[in-house]
C-alpha cells in the first residue's frame, strides 16, 4: 500500500503530466483512478469506477442539468434574447451609457433563465458588442461588460456550479440558490455602479442611442419583447423558492416553458430542436466525462488515506481559521487560471468542505465564496475562457490581450466582492435564514 503522501505526489504529477500533453481532465483523472485503484487495491477492486460511476448517473438532482442546459441552447437558438435586447436598449439606450447597462441586465437575464456560461457571452458577443463598437462605445468598457456580465451565470440561480456543488458537497441546492441571492445582486450592483460612475464622469465612453435607433422599435413592442421570458423566469424562481417543486422538476419546467415561448413566436422548427439537442448532447458529454473521472480519482483518493492526510496537514499547520478560508481562495484563484471550475470543484470540495466544516463555518456560505472565485478564474488570463468565448465571435481586429485587458476592473470589483463575503458571511447567510428556518 503505497502512503497517502506517495499517491498525492503521484497523482499531482500525473494530472499536470497528463494535462500538458493534451488529454482531456475527464479522461486523465479516470486513468490515473483506475491505475490506482489496481495497484493500490488489486483487480478486485476495478468495480469501484462503475459503482461510482452509477451512483451519481443516478442522482435525480443531478437531471437539472442537462434540462437547464436544454432550455439554454433553445432559447440561444431562437431569436428571443435578441428581441430582449433591442427591447432593453429601446427603453433605457437613450440614457449615457444605456446600451452597456442594457447589456448588463440582458446578461443577468439569461443567467437567471439558462445557469450556464459561455453560451451567453457568445450571445452577447454577436449581439451587442456590434451594437456598442457602432455607437461609438469605448472598447474597454464594451468588452469587459460582456464579460463581467456573462461570468454572473455562476452565482445566479440556477446556476450548475450550485447545482454541482450541492451535489458533490451534500448541501441543500435550494439553500445554495437562496443563499446567492443578494450576493449575485451585489455583483450585478456593482458592476452597474461602475458602468454610471465611469460614464459620468466621461459621457464619451458610452453615447446614447439615437432616434433613428429607438425608432426602430416601439414602446409596445418592447415590452412584448420582454415580457414572456421575465414571466417564465419568475415561474422557476416561484418554483425554487417556494418550495412548489424540485430543482429537477422547476428544471423541466423552464424546458416547457421554452419550448412555448419558442411555439408562440413561431420560430419552432425541427432544425432549431436538434440544434438545441445537439449542443446539450455535447455540453453534457464534456460535464458527464469530467464528473465521473474525478469523481472516482477522489473516492480512490479518500479510501487511500488522502482525505484525512490532507485534513490533518491544513489543521495541524494551526492557522486562524480565517487564514485557512483565505489560502483556499488563493488556491482556488492559481487553479482557476489553468483547469475548469467543474474540475476544480470536484477535486477540492471532498477534501475543503468536511474542514471548513470543522472549522465552524457554513458549507452554503462556502459554496457562495467557491461561485465567486469561478468568475474571477472565468475572466482572468491566459486560460480564462470567457476571452476565448468571446474572440470567437469578436471583430478581427480584436484580439486577446485587448480582451484581457478589458476585464481587470471587473476583476478588483469581483476580488473586493470576495472579501466582503469572508468579512460579513450574513450577506450569505441572511436570507436563507429568514425564508428556511
Amino acid at each position: 500500500m503505497l502512503t497517502p503522501e506517495i499517491v498525492s505526489l503521484i497523482l499531482v504529477l500525473g494530472l499536470v503530466g497528463l494535462m500538458i500533453c493534451a488529454v482531456p481532465l475527464g479522461f486523465a483523472a479516470g486513468a490515473l483512478a483506475t491505475a490506482l485503484i489496481y495497484f493500490q487495491f488489486g483487480p478486485g477492486a476495478l468495480g469501484l469506477p462503475l459503482k461510482q460511476v452509477y451512483g451519481m448517473a443516478s442522482d435525480y438532482s443531478f437531471a437539472a442539468v442537462p434540462m437547464f442546459i436544454l432550455m439554454a441552447s433553445l432559447l440561444e437558438h431562437s431569436t428571443l434574447a435578441r428581441d430582449m435586447y433591442s427591447g432593453l436598449q429601446r427603453l433605457a439606450g437613450q440614457i449615457t451609457g444605456g446600451v452597456a447597462i442594457v447589456t448588463l441586465l440582458i446578461a443577468v437575464i439569461l443567467a437567471a433563465m439558462s445557469g450556464i456560461i459561455g453560451g451567453e457571452i457568445v450571445l452577447l458577443g454577436l449581439i451587442a458588442l456590434p451594437q456598442m463598437l457602432r455607437l461609438k462605445y469605448d472598447r474597454n468598457l464594451a468588452i469587459g461588460t460582456i464579460l463581467a456580465g456573462g461570468s454572473l451565470g455562476t452565482m445566479i440561480p440556477p446556476s450548475i456550479v450550485l447545482i454541482i456543488y450541492g451535489l458533490v458537497s451534500g448541501v441543500s441546492i435550494q439553500k445554495l440558490f437562496i443563499a446567492t441571492t443578494i450576493p449575485g445582486l451585489m455583483m450585478g450592483s456593482l458592476y452597474l455602479s461602475y458602468i454610471l460612475i465611469r460614464c459620468w464622469k466621461n459621457p464619451k465612453l458610452a453615447p446614447p442611442v439615437g432616434p433613428e435607433d429607438r425608432a426602430k422599435m416601439s414602446v409596445k413592442e418592447a415590452l412584448k419583447a420582454l415580457v414572456p421570458p421575465i414571466l417564465l423566469i419568475f415561474l422557476i424562481m416561484y418554483c425554487i423558492y417556494g418550495g412548489i417543486t424540485s430543482i429537477t422538476e422547476a428544471a423541466v419546467i423552464g424546458v416547457t416553458g421554452a419550448l412555448i415561448l419558442i411555439t408562440i413566436r413561431g420560430e419552432m422548427s425541427f432544425g432549431l430542436l436538434n440544434d438545441g439537442l445537439v449542443q446539450t448532447l455535447r455540453a453534457c458529454g464534456v460535464l458527464l466525462w469530467v464528473t465521473f473521472g474525478v469523481s472516482v480519482l477522489v473516492s480512490v483518493y479518500n479510501l487511500s488515506g488522502g482525505r484525512d492526510f490532507m485534513s490533518d496537514l491544513i489543521l495541524d499547520a494551526n492557522l486562524p481559521p480565517l487564514m485557512t478560508i483565505i489560502m483556499m481562495m488563493l488556491l482556488f484563484l492559481v487553479l482557476g487560471t489553468i483547469m475548469d471550475w467543474i474540475g476544480i470543484l470536484l477535486l477540492t470540495m471532498p477534501i475543503f468542505v468536511p474542514i471548513i466544516t470543522q472549522l465552524g463555518f457554513d458549507p452554503v456560505w462556502f459554496g457562495v465564496l467557491f461561485c465567486m472565485n469561478m468568475q474571477v478564474a472565468f475572466l482572468s488570463p491566459p486560460f480564462g475562457p470567457a476571452g476565448f468565448y468571446l474572440k470567437s465571435v469578436a471583430p478581427p481586429d480584436i484580439s486577446l490581450m485587448h480582451i484581457y485587458n478589458s476585464v481587470w476592473p471587473f476583476i478588483l470589483l469581483q476580488i473586493f466582492a470576495i472579501t466582503m463575503l469572508i468579512l460579513f458571511p450574513n450577506i450569505a447567510l441572511w436570507l436563507p435564514g429568514v425564508l428556511m428556518n
